[in-house]
């Protein structure tokens, strides 16, 4: 399956899903009610008078999103299993365009009927299935560094000894540099900014610690991986910060809220996009890990009998082993429509203390700060693993 194929399921659930705001004045007027049932709402928040556009336009978002995890969610159920290009489900997989996009309306149009209740649920749930799936970005992120730093050794010249070197470089300067703007911006002098200095600091703890680990000659680590994550992790604090109320004092952003909102929005979309393609592509080398073990590999048996050349041809078709997990591929796009909900709506806590900017408010600061911490803490326990357990392979 083409890079485009990949990519289409993908742009179609995030572009809608941030346009889902046009449904807003059918979802608005199916809402309307008595002001006292109003009053009574059981959905994403409560409310002690009428809900405002903001509330009507977080639950629309919602709604689409329920859609969209519905669908890949349905579709990873019915590729369990799949192993070869011969299964049936192989075609639907990669083909069914026209019914794949009506039974996709149709799960998001059915949203709008359900009660408030569920979709309450649901943003519950969507915390936590989007914390897994950034979870899943820092492994994968991880399992990057490491194969990138590999496959440069392992070619063992001098001239990708130098490259190597010279990147980690670039990236710690790039780091130290960044650090630098971070407490320009997010420390601004004459205000109490404690919280801001304590997640900075940290950051650049975790830098040198990262450095240290890697370098210590117990370890077999590297420092290109430690120069990379430490890079991606001083981004995930200037996210988080970057993330903090336009009104907040601390956040040296605000005279430029507009800008920053759309740019954090489209980076944000970026990298799910990247990051759901790049999963669904590593989901790869898990397919022999989700199989059993007794089960037969493709093409390990051959028929007793020889095959003319028609038959041969037909035969190696059909037994083609498939080159990818096809129900984790649905189930990252599953917990990427939980992301891009969260994403679009400040994980849903920030609608009335932010208005229309996307991915701001405290929920979101602490959504990345703790990311950075969890992606610091589990490179270096792919760095002292091997050394706490040297019977274990890692």
């Amino acid at each position: 399956m083409s890079l485009k194929t990949r990519t289409f399921p993908v742009e179609l659930n995030i572009i809608l899903t941030k346009n889902c705001r046009k449904l807003l004045q059918i979802h608005l007027t199916l809402s309307r009610g008595p002001r006292d049932r109003r009053k009574g709402l059981g959905g994403i928040n409560h409310f002690h008078q009428t809900p405002n556009r903001e509330w009507f336009e977080t639950d629309a978002v919602l709604r689409v999103s329920l859609g969209n995890f519905l669908f890949f969610t349905i579709l990873a159920l019915l590729m369990i299993g799949v192993k070869n290009q011969k299964d049936p489900r192989d075609h639907l997989h990669h083909g069914g365009w026209m019914m794949k996009i009506v039974i996709w309306c149709l799960l998001v149009i059915f949203m709008f009927f359900l009660p408030n209740e569920i979709i309450s649920f649901y943003e519950t749930i969507s915390k936590f299935g989007s914390g897994f799936f950034l979870l899943v970005q820092v492994v994968l992120l991880l399992d990057f560094v490491h194969e990138w730093n590999n496959k440069w050794v392992g070619y063992d010249e001098q001239f990708w000894y130098i490259a190597l070197l010279v990147v980690s470089l670039v990236c710690y300067v790039a780091t130290f540099s960044f650090s630098g703007l971070l407490f320009h911006w997010f420390t601004p002098s004459g205000h109490d900014c404690g919280l801001n200095t304590f997640f900075l600091v940290m950051t650049l703890i975790f830098v040198f610690l990262f450095a240290i680990v890697a370098l210590h000659p117990a370890v077999s680590g590297s420092i290109l991986p430690a120069s990379v994550i430490s890079l991606y992790c001083t981004y995930l604090c200037y996210s988080g910060l970057s993330s903090e109320p336009r009104d907040y004092e601390c956040n040296g952003l605000h005279k430029h809220s507009k800008a920053v909102s759309t740019s954090t929005l489209t980076l944000g979309l970026l990298t799910t996009v990247l990051s759901v393609v790049y999963s669904a592509v590593r989901a790869g080398s898990s397919t022999a890990l989700l199989s059993p073990p007794s089960s037969p590999r493709a093409g390990a048996e051959k028929p007793l009998l020889p095959l003319n050349k028609k038959d041969e041809e037909e035969e190696k078709k059909a037994a083609r082993p498939v080159t990818y997990s096809y129900s984790f591929f649905h189930i990252i796009f599953s917990l990427a429509s939980m992301y891009s909900a969260m994403l679009l709506t400040g994980w849903s806590t920030s609608v009335g203390e932010s208005g229309k900017l996307v991915d701001v408010g405290w929920a979101s600061v602490w959504v990345r700060i703790i990311t950075g911490w969890a992606t610091a803490t589990l490179y270096i326990w792919s760095l002292v693993a091997p050394l706490l357990f040297p019977e274990r392979e890692f």
